[in-house]
């Protein structure tokens, strides 16, 4: 029989080693030979503050991986191939990494491709549906491991204490939000404000949180989030007035269009903190946020001209990945940013 050539996306999950030893032992069920190919596509290019730490993890993944190959593979005929895919680029979402993962199987006439249940390439949330519906489209053959998933369990059950500081910080997060929108000192915002913050928290606290509260980053980051708060304030006051004088202008020179946005800042809790925060500023309003691609309506040309100058989205940035990683270039400057059906600025 001649050689099988597998595909294996990986990432850090409890359930990875499982995936590898899975993909090693069909392949030489099925074949004399096995090429296995083992892949680390990152979210973010190399030259993104965050993006040698994430290409030294890859390798330190695919370095494992390989040990893993060859001690699943005893004495067995098999070739391993690793390969860090995506470092010339910023990879948006499942599309994007589907892509990728196209190519490569292009190149290197790959048969199948072996997916980790907890498949998560730098998100904060399992991609795993949306990838296996990418790979149908693309026509690539693929199979999940039949793995046991511990990690799952866990990140929904978790001990109590955990499960206590998602709630506490997602209604935190919540009420705060609402209080900026309604009046702190009315007794009614105050009262309806924790009933809609408590409903938030039940809900989404264990979607939104998928990592432990208790990380040392933690304390750091909530210091750097009490740093944004005034200057988003700043910013809500600055949009209103430049609202305001457009309205009280007789001619009230709008000029209302969709704008798409490239993000780069991660999925989940840094996503939602930069949408909730353009949607907070008058003139813009996130309409929808498809992985990093935002859709936002801008009102006036200086709330696109802002939204196009990324100066939330490097706040945001500031938030989760410190000072460093804020100093990037604006979705005008990287050519993230357009108005839909028109040119790209």
């Amino acid at each position: 029989m001649a050689a099988e050539r597998i595909l294996v996306p990986l990432s850090e999950t409890v359930t990875v080693r499982q995936t590898v030893g899975y993909a090693v032992r069909t392949g030489l069920e099925r074949a004399d030979k096995l090429e296995c190919h083992l892949v680390v596509a990152l979210p973010s290019d190399k030259e993104m503050p965050e993006g040698q730490t994430e290409i030294e993890a890859a390798r330190s993944l695919l370095s494992r991986a390989e040990s893993w190959v060859r001690e699943d593979a005893d004495s067995s005929s098999v070739t391993v191939e690793t390969a860090v895919l995506g470092d010339e680029e910023y990879l948006f979402g499942p599309r994007d990494f589907v892509g990728t993962f196209d190519e490569y199987a292009d190149d290197h006439d790959i048969d199948r491709v072996v997916l980790d249940p907890e498949y998560e390439p730098g998100a904060t949330a399992g991609m795993l549906q949306p990838i296996e519906r990418e790979l149908d489209a693309a026509g690539l053959p693929y199979e999940e491991a039949p793995v046991e998933r511990p990690a799952r369990h866990e990140q929904l059950i978790g001990d109590g204490t955990q499960q206590f500081d998602r709630l506490l910080a997602m209604f935190a997060i919540s009420y705060g939000f609402y209080l900026v929108l309604g009046d702190p000192t009315y007794w009614f915002d105050l009262v309806t404000g924790a009933a809609v913050a408590g409903i938030v928290a039940v809900s989404l606290a264990n979607v939104t949180f998928t990592f432990p509260l208790g990380r040392v980053r933690s304390p750091v980051r909530t210091f750097r989030f009490a740093l944004y708060v005034p200057y988003l304030l700043f910013e809500i006051v600055k949009s209103n007035l430049a609202i305001s004088v457009v309205i009280l202008r007789p001619s009230m020179p709008i000029d209302p269009k969709l704008t798409r946005v490239n993000a780069h800042v991660r999925s989940g809790l840094p996503l939602l903190a930069l949408a909730n925060s353009i949607t907070l500023t008058p003139g813009t309003l996130v309409v929808r946020a498809d992985d990093q691609r935002l859709i936002v309506h801008a009102l006036i040309p200086d709330a696109r001209e802002g939204l196009f100058d990324g100066s939330l989205e490097r706040a945001v940035r500031f938030v989760f990945h410190g000072r460093e990683s804020a100093a990037i270039a604006s979705p005008r400057e990287r050519g993230d940013a357009e108005v839909i059906g028109g040119d790209e600025l």
